[in-house]
């Protein structure tokens, strides 16, 4: 009996995903909790196990497109099914219409043409298939009832352009025209200073995401400034030793992560999801906390550090330093991402002053931590007295959805992790 596997729901919030690449092809046998794909979505990279044995009987998706959670994928037949009835002629019409570059997500975010490959189903064997040449013209040897059918983008290309696509040579089957062509007749007119290059996956899915996040909350800013130095004393009088027994530095972020987990126990109300739809506000009993990692530039990922407000302060700057480590080495598991409560991006190391940072709904927060530099400031003398000082100073910033609750709530949550990291017995804490 034929199994039909369908895209699964790889994650909490997670309703689509997308096919990276097929382990198998259409006519090859795959065992039981063999990888049978790969599948992208905006959480996680993730191989999919085949559920069954069996011979890989059609493939419903293509490499590079985007499907919602439980589209069927692709059917397998039990290994003792005669699967010969398959025709050459769908086979061919499938490959003609999966090689097509231009393939659009339901996004209409434009596929990266390298990325489409053919999966459609392969002929019997013995049954010879003419390759179909290629035009050298662009009129001549092509399919003209082919050629004149235009995807979307190759439309939108040649309209913003001005391309004349009567004057485009077609590399596709029957000479159709390619969103590839149509960038190379762009390309040939550019300036030579200039270079397009195809964004990446990761970065499709932040821009939609950070899109998505700017129209569905309703952003406003503040920010405090705070005294580091009762941390940065603890930070010299134990780096030594920190260093020697963890195997890393002792940076600003844990002592921030722990502070801001306190702040979010006494005002709960930032540590939670708004469904305006709903007319429901969650106020989520645990705080799962997010931490933005930088992918070495090539972009930005959220890793979850659940049930963060129950670690010690060692378990928690050790918990940050590994998920950043897996994330850059592109090693994340689905319990890695997703499902965080309220979100901490760092960019104080890379020299940032004050930054406001697009909150990572369904979070109605962020906290973004900024350099921290001596400064002169001035100081209350134990006598009461004023004077100047050289301090470590730097700056938080939030970044929240008045949604779900107003600036005095903000003021108070921040100045409350002001107040624990100038003030708190850190010393303690990393005993």
């Amino acid at each position: 009996m034929a199994v039909t596997v369908t895209m699964p729901q790889l994650g909490e919030t997670v309703t689509e995903g997308t096919v990276l690449s097929w382990a198998k092809a259409v006519g090859e046998t795959i065992a039981e909790d063999e990888v049978l794909l790969e599948i992208s979505t905006d959480k996680v990279d993730a191989e999919v196990p085949s559920p069954a044995a069996g011979v890989i009987q059609e493939i419903l998706v293509p490499e590079g497109e985007t499907v919602t959670v439980g589209t069927a994928l692709v059917v397998i037949s039990a290994p003792d099914e005669d699967t010969s009835m398959l025709e050459v002629p769908e086979a061919v019409a499938t490959q003609e219409l999966l090689s097509e570059a231009e393939a659009t997500d339901k996004s209409g975010l434009a596929v990266d043409p390298a990325i489409v490959r053919s999966v459609a189903l392969q002929p019997n064997p013995g049954q010879n298939v003419e390759p179909i040449a290629p035009a050298t013209s662009p009129i001549e040897g092509a399919d003209v009832a082919r050629r004149g059918v235009f995807s979307p983008v190759v439309r939108r290309l040649a309209m913003e352009h001005g391309v004349d696509l009567g004057l485009v040579m077609g590399s596709g089957v029957g000479g159709r025209i390619t969103r590839k062509d149509v960038m190379a007749v762009i390309e040939a007119g550019r300036a030579d200073i200039d270079q397009v290059v195809e964004s990446s996956r990761l970065r499709q899915r932040i821009a939609k995401n950070m899109l998505h996040a700017r129209r569905s909350a309703a952003h406003v800013w503040a920010s405090v400034e705070v005294d580091y130095e009762a941390v940065e004393q603890v930070r010299q009088a134990r780096q030594k030793e920190f260093k020697e027994r963890e195997g890393f530095s002792l940076t600003y972020l844990p002592f921030v992560a722990r502070a801001t987990m306190e702040a979010l126990a006494a005002y709960p109300v930032v540590n939670s999801s708004f469904d305006l739809e709903g007319g429901t506000q969650t106020l989520h009993s645990s705080i799962n906390l997010g931490i933005a990692v930088d992918l070495d530039q090539e972009g930005l990922v959220v890793v979850t550090i659940k049930d963060a407000d129950g670690l010690r302060f060692r378990d928690l700057a050790r918990d940050i330093r590994e998920r950043a480590i897996r994330a850059r080495a592109g090693g994340l598991e689905l319990g890695d991402v997703g499902g965080s409560t309220f979100t901490i991006t760092n960019p104080g190391p890379f020299g940032s002053y004050m930054t406001a940072p697009i909150i990572n709904v369904p979070n109605v927060g962020i906290l973004s931590t900024d350099t921290v530099a001596k400064r002169p400031t001035v100081i209350a003398l134990p006598d009461g007295s004023d004077a100047i000082a050289i301090r470590h100073i730097g700056y938080l910033g939030l970044s929240w959805d008045h949604r779900a609750f107003d600036g005095v709530t903000a003021m108070l949550f921040m100045n409350r992790i002001k107040e624990n990291l100038q003030s708190w017995d850190w010393d303690g804490d990393l005993l």
